[in-house]
């Protein structure tokens, strides 16, 4: 039994997500009451059991935020939102909602609370950029009614929303804008470079590769990540962002398979398919700001990171003794009880 008096209360939407899960860990971890709002679209329970040891100060709650929610918490950190290509691909509308919706009741709640807000926006709000590396003022290149338009609009209109509370209401809210991350508790199957190209590469299968591989990205890892994101909370409410959290470091994407290649000793091909539409031919932050508001850059090299994650997935596919497909669900008893999924009490009207 958790002894430990919770320092203050938060809640994580999506917080049975890949980022989100390791966000309430840590919350858990720093001695906080943590309430985990997640439809379960793209996350899965399975990635909150590391935080079941903290039952005591953790509620997990099955809610899609389109539709209002209600809690009393000192701070709200905001990630719900699919966001690989895959995902927020098979349902754009929804993709839309969630974006834009989420954050409108996300705000109400913020108002009514006063708390301040931690909203996760991301670098897909620059598009296939023309300036490199990306700052924080600079507007975007982005195809208003491509394939990624229902993501990257509604991000930006998202952001837009966040600062148009900030002037009118006057709250403290905190947007960030993520870059590539990757660690343990990814989706296998989301099409994402990093969890591709190691399962690909785990099960010896061709690696995919689109275009020449010679788009780059800059991977950050998920501990750097929630780290910034810890610290972005703790800043006073004068602190409005946007700002950029990732890693500086730049890789080419077919150097990014030759080194997941090598590192697995696998035998997989690496074979070429075309670049899907606005696909971005770069992608690398720069963390000026981060630098200098927050004290903050990353520190996991990504040798490091890839040797984490790959072994997260190597003990998946030897726990299924078969290849991954929908999800990484722990096969054997956790060590301790998962934490209950519940459902909200019915909002029927927020403060006005």
């Amino acid at each position: 039994m958790n002894l430990v008096a919770p320092q203050k209360r938060f809640l994580v939407t999506g917080g049975a997500g890949f980022i989100g899960s390791h966000l309430c860990e840590r919350l858990l971890e720093d001695g906080h009451y943590v309430i985990c709002l997640d439809s379960f679209f793209t996350g899965h329970r399975g990635n909150l059991q590391a935080a079941a040891r903290y039952a005591d100060n953790l509620e997990v709650i099955r809610h899609d935020v389109t539709q209002p929610f209600d809690f009393e918490v000192d701070g709200i950190f905001n990630l719900a939102c699919p966001a690989s290509p895959i995902h927020y691909q098979r349902d754009p509308i929804h993709t839309i909602r969630t974006s834009y919706l989420g954050a409108e009741n996300t705000l109400e709640l913020a108002r009514r609370l006063r708390a301040p807000v931690v909203h996760t926006s991301t670098s897909e709000v620059y598009g296939d950029p023309e300036q490199h590396p990306q700052t924080e003022g600079y507007w975007g290149n982005v195809n208003p009614i491509g394939p990624r338009a229902c993501y990257d609009e509604s991000k930006r209109c998202a952001e837009t929303l966040m600062f148009a509370y900030r002037s009118h209401y006057g709250l403290p809210t905190k947007t960030v804008r993520i870059f590539n991350t990757y660690g343990p508790r990814m989706h296998p199957n989301d099409g994402r470079v990093v969890s591709t190209f190691i399962v690909q590469a785990l099960q010896n299968k061709p690696i995919t590769v689109f275009g020449a591989g010679t788009q780059t990205r800059s991977f950050c890892y998920v501990d750097d990540m929630v780290d910034a994101l810890m610290r972005v909370m703790k800043t006073g409410d004068e602190f409005s962002g946007p700002v950029n959290l990732g890693n500086p470091v730049e890789l080419e994407v077919g150097q990014l398979a030759e080194l997941i290649v090598e590192m697995t000793g696998s035998s997989s091909p690496i074979i070429r398919k075309p670049l899907p539409q606005d696909d971005p031919r770069k992608r690398r932050p720069d963390i000026s700001v981060a630098k200098a508001e927050l004290g903050w850059e990353p520190t996991t090299g990504i040798h490091d990171g890839l040797t984490r994650t790959i072994a997260h997935f190597e003990e998946a596919l030897v726990a299924r003794s078969a290849p991954i497909m929908a999800t990484l669900e722990p096969q054997a008893a956790p060590s301790h009880p998962m934490p209950e999924v519940r459902q909200p009490a019915k909002v029927t009207q927020l403060a006005s």
